[in-house]
């Protein structure tokens, strides 16, 4: 009898990977499906000059460890493809790429469930959904009533300066992508206005180490997911933080960049703004002082011999912003010819279609990757269960625990024995040798 794989693996980005690696400790057959090539959102999805915002040494997939000779560079979009690819092949992961899932489905009543992918069929006893949840762009409504003159992408279809019209540039969000992308804008001689919001901010490097280094020796990377929740229930976005160095809105602003507030809508052909960029800068300094205290007082507590604390000029120089505010920019009077929307991203997750499984709007109803769905999975959402959720350094220890909690349902559930390696499945996976 041909039996169902022990479990099926969606996405082969770091988290796919990484839950890979897990099952094949583990003994589990299984699949990694992934709709093009190892890394394809990597590849497809960040401009030319990216660079990931964790320091190489923090850059770890499961097993690995950094023996290279620069544990502070940051790896480009092209090299961290190139190290999932190298990862894939060295462990013999069984990867079938160019293998999108279009279909996840129960398959009766025995806890076996059927993925339909543009290359067959197969089916599983535990899918593991690791597509990723930041893929797919977020626009607000009101950017359906922008003038039909102005070109609009998203962060994620963002290359480089070289390719979009002559003419100034609005971006709208000022989180990781949107500091950096202004930033990448500006150096190019560009015009750029950016639309501020309400985000935190984080230097680079501290007393003498990455930022990243800290948090995560100190604790930051542990704070469990409710004491980041809002009283509305919306989660905090992630800090502004520069990927080679410190970014904030006021050392963009010194390098050209004209800061404008809240993207509020349009009004008379016009593009309006809230008056309170003096509020995202309060907020942005406020946050990063709190992390600053926070390490200061970790090293305190544990008599480590760190350098003294010395300014960040990204974080003192003074702000130069328009006086009066700008409220409201007219695209023919100011120029503007491109609108560059960083106002978030979620996964796309269409092809699943088990109840209980995705909320109204689409997105994952898990916790800690474990959903109501027994034998369904999560892995590498963002603040799934910690800060360190939906990070790469964290996939192993997330992927253990998935894992884990896989072995001890087959356990738990003898209907799940398998005799051989067979597995009911029309799909190949590539050549990892």
């Amino acid at each position: 009898m041909i039996r169902p794989f022990d479990a099926a693996v969606i996405g082969a980005g770091w988290a796919g990977l990484g839950v890979s690696y897990m099952l094949t400790k583990a003994g589990l057959s299984h699949r990694v499906l992934e709709r093009g090539r190892i890394g394809e959102t990597w590849l497809t999805q960040r401009w030319d000059s990216f660079h990931l915002n964790t320091p190489k040494s923090l850059t770890l997939m499961p097993g690995d460890c950094y023996r290279g000779s620069d544990p502070d560079g940051f790896y480009t979009r092209d090299e961290f493809v190139d190290l999932l690819e190298e990862y894939a092949r060295l462990r013999r992961l069984p990867v079938a790429i160019n293998t999108a899932v279009t279909a996840l489905t129960r398959d009766g009543n025995a806890g076996i469930y059927r993925l339909v992918t543009s290359a067959g069929a197969l089916t599983a006893r535990a899918v593991i959904i690791a597509s990723g949840s930041l893929n797919c762009a977020r626009r607000p409504e009101a950017a359906r009533a922008l003038p039909p003159q102005l070109l609009q992408i998203d962060s994620s279809v963002y290359r480089n300066p070289q390719a979009l019209p002559a003419g100034a540039i609005l971006v709208v969000g000022s989180a990781q992508s949107g500091g950096q992308i202004a930033e990448d804008l500006v150096m190019a001689g560009r015009a750029v206005f950016l639309s501020t919001g309400r985000t935190g901010r984080k230097p680079r490097r501290y007393r003498g180490r990455d930022i990243g280094f800290w948090e995560r020796e100190s604790g930051l990377f542990d704070v469990p997911r409710k004491d980041f929740v809002g009283p509305d229930g919306r989660l905090a976005g992630r800090p502004l933080l520069g990927a080679l160095h410190t970014i904030s809105l006021q050392s963009l602003s010194a390098q050209g960049v004209v800061l404008v507030g809240r993207f509020t809508g349009i009004a008379d052909g016009r593009l309006t703004f809230a008056d309170d960029v003096h509020e995202s800068l309060r907020l942005g300094d406020e946050v990063a002082a709190k992390t600053r205290r926070h390490i200061d007082d970790y090293i305190d507590r544990n008599c480590l011999d760190a350098p003294p604390a010395t300014d960040d000029p990204a974080e003192t120089v003074a702000p130069r912003l328009p006086d009066p505010p700008i409220l409201s920019l007219d695209p023919s009077e100011h120029h503007l010819a491109t609108v560059i929307w960083c106002t978030g991203l979620e996964g796309d997750y269409r092809f699943v279609q088990v109840p209980g499984v995705l909320n109204a709007r689409g997105q994952p109803l898990e916790r800690e990757g474990l959903t109501d769905a027994p034998g369904i999975y999560f892995a590498g959402v963002d603040f799934s269960s910690t800060r360190k959720s939906g990070t790469i350094f964290g996939i192993a220890e997330e992927a253990q625990r998935l894992v884990a909690h896989i072995v001890a349902r087959r356990r738990d559930h003898p209907q799940f024995d398998r005799d051989g390696d067979s597995a009911d499945c029309n799909v190949a996976c590539c050549p990892q040798s």
